[in-house]
């Protein structure tokens, strides 16, 4: 899947502490889904402007419960 951005464009935008609420980004123009944390040696963080952050979350937790369950 091709973007309009270039990477060099989308990383500055995920290093602008403005999108950043404490642990949580929040981005509405950033096509990403999954974007580096502002210190790129902690991982990644979901973009929780999109949609899908929320659905990747709901599934997380699913899939927890399913698996405690059967587990008993």
């Amino acid at each position: 899947m091709k973007s309009k951005y270039n990477s060099e464009y989308l990383n500055e935008m995920s290093k602008n502490p403005g999108y950043w609420k404490g642990p949580f980004y929040f981005n509405r123009k950033d096509p990403r889904l999954l974007v580096p944390k502002l210190h790129t040696s902690l991982g990644w963080t979901l973009n929780f402007s999109k949609p899908g952050a929320y659905i990747a979350i709901a599934a997380l937790i699913a899939v927890i419960i399913v698996c405690s369950l059967i587990a008993k």
